[in-house]
């Protein structure tokens, strides 16, 4: 079915530069509270009670949520929050201000609903986004906040440590949980932060770090299976709050898209439906693999109710998306919590 903010993509977005389309439709989103108009967006977005989940000692209004990437500095939360997402995890963070990537640097997948980026950690470092959570935590209505953090690319991996701790200490303070990624492709030699001698020792200076901040780790798709099952039993080991499955894939396999357009785009990670099948096999390798109370979130492909329903029942606590908010626009949490509900009343009468 086409919808009106389809047309709208189709007329002015598709035919903007990607990057700029972003900044332009987050211009709008932190507009919303700027101009006074959160608690009206509010009232048509807010997802129905019945939604709701504790997880992480914390309250989330929906299962639903913005996956990082999309609020790269924390500018845009209680804007995010008024459309009817249950959190937004920020980021990624780096210790230190970083331009990220040449541009262009994100590509359109239009025929696979999906995006290749290699924006390269571009934010304005963690001194900056805390003071920009802190007005966001002052709010007197928020969703939960995330704070996804990074290793600084000028930084060596044999010091990535250090880096990890000097944003951990100014950022845990002021997230509702924090998000260790450690599976971007984009900043050169992250991905081997995952093999467990390198990753072990990280997340327990950062767990120490983070005080009674909850501290999740976030990993790649591109992992084969036993990886997977190794990083969950470290994660139980080291007594983490969970996981976040999964960031982007290195693999280009299945695409629609013309080969040529795909070529074109170059190096990068890969987003949207393509990643849909992995993403929930990684979920469900991951849930096996820690105990029942240890949150997952699950993230990749995710574009419509159903899509966050089957993570759901697949063993995710909660649910993230991104690429598929490029697609459909504003309204797009609101049409998956409704759809959520319209799900389980369905459930319900059979």
């Amino acid at each position: 079915m086409t919808t009106p903010y389809r047309l709208l993509f189709d007329a002015v977005f598709a035919k903007m530069d990607p990057e700029d389309a972003h900044h332009l439709a987050f211009r709008v989103i932190t507009a919303i509270p700027k101009l006074g108009l959160a608690g009206l967006v509010g009232r048509l977005t807010a997802p129905a009670p019945s939604l709701a989940v504790d997880a992480l000692g914390l309250h989330f209004t929906s299962p639903f949520g913005v996956a990082a990437g999309f609020d790269k500095d924390a500018k845009g939360v209680a804007g995010l929050g008024a459309l009817g997402f249950g959190h937004v995890e920020v980021g990624t963070i780096t210790a230190r201000a970083q331009p990220g990537n040449e541009r262009p640097r994100l590509f359109r997948l239009v025929p696979d609903y999906a995006v290749v980026n290699r924006m390269g950690f571009n934010n304005a470092g963690s001194h900056a986004a805390a003071l920009e959570l802190s007005r966001a935590r002052s709010a007197a209505s928020r969703p939960v906040i995330g704070v996804n953090i990074g290793k600084s690319r000028v930084v060596d991996v044999d010091d990535a440590i250090d880096d990890y701790l000097a944003s951990t200490r100014l950022l845990a303070p002021l997230a509702d949980y924090l998000a260790v990624n450690v599976s971007s492709p984009n900043t050169p030699g992250l991905r081997g932060l995952q093999e467990l001698d390198k990753l072990a020792p990280l997340l327990e200076a950062v767990r120490d770090a983070a005080g009674a901040t909850p501290v999740l780790v976030k990993i790649a798709p591109d992992l084969d299976d036993e990886g997977v099952r190794r990083i969950g039993t470290l994660v139980t080991d080291l007594g983490l709050a969970g996981v976040i499955a999964t960031n982007t894939t290195l693999s280009r396999d299945g695409l629609d898209t013309d080969r040529a357009v795909v070529e074109a785009a170059g190096a990068g990670g890969l987003s949207g439906a393509p990643l849909a099948a992995r993403s929930l096999e990684v979920l469900r390798l991951v849930r096996e693999s820690i105990p029942a109370e240890t949150c997952v979130i699950s993230v990749g492909g995710v574009s419509t109710a159903a899509d966050v329903d089957e993570r759901l029942r697949a063993g995710a606590t909660l649910v993230q998306g991104y690429t598929a908010f490029l697609y459909q626009g504003p309204l797009w949490a609101r049409q998956v919590n409704r759809g959520l509900v319209a799900l389980r009343r369905r459930r319900a009468r059979r």
